[in-house]
C-alpha cells in the first residue's frame, strides 16, 4: 500500500492533507539530515519530492508560539518534540491540528522502515524519534 493511502485511511485525512503532511515531514528530514542520509531515504521514497512540493510553505522567522515551544523543548532535551513542533504552522495551513504531527510521524517511519530496513529506521529516528 502506498504511504498517502495509509495516512488517509489511518488518520481520516483527505489526499491533499496526507500529501502536504508527508511533504512537511520529508522536508524537515531533508533539512535536518545530511545530504547522504536523506538521499538514502529519498531513493526509497521517490515520491517524497512531489509531496514536499505539495506541502504548504512555512513562514521563516521563528514560528510564533510553536517555534518558541519547539525551541524550549529542544533546550530541555526533548529533541523530537522541538523539531516536530516546527511543523505546526504547516499542519495548521492544511487544516490539521498540531497533534496530528505525532500521528503522521510513526506511520511514515514504519512505511520507510518497511522499504529500507533497520538502517533507514535509525536515520529517521534521529529526527522523528529524538534518538
Amino acid at each position: 500500500m502506498d504511504l498517502i493511502k495509509m495516512l488517509m485511511e489511518q488518520l481520516n485525512v483527505d489526499e491533499s492533507q496526507a500529501k502536504g503532511g508527508a511533504g512537511l515531514i520529508f522536508d524537515m528530514l531533508k533539512q535536518k539530515l545530511g545530504q547522504e542520509e536523506f538521499a538514502q531515504v529519498s531513493n526509497l521514497v521517490p515520491q517524497a519530492q512531489s509531496w514536499m512540493d505539495a506541502a504548504p510553505t512555512e513562514e521563516t522567522g521563528g514560528g510564533g508560539l510553536m517555534g518558541m515551544v519547539g525551541g524550549l523543548a529542544s533546550q530541555l532535551g526533548l529533541g523530537n518534540l522541538g523539531q516536530l513542533a516546527e511543523l505546526a504552522g504547516g499542519f495548521k495551513k492544511l487544516g490539521l491540528d498540531a497533534s496530528m504531527i505525532s500521528k503522521f510521524a510513526p506511520i511514515i517511519m514504519k512505511f520507510v522502515e518497511g522499504l529500507g530496513g533497520a538502517n533507514v529506521k535509525a536515520i529517521l529516528e534521529k529526527v522523528l524519534a529524538g534518538k
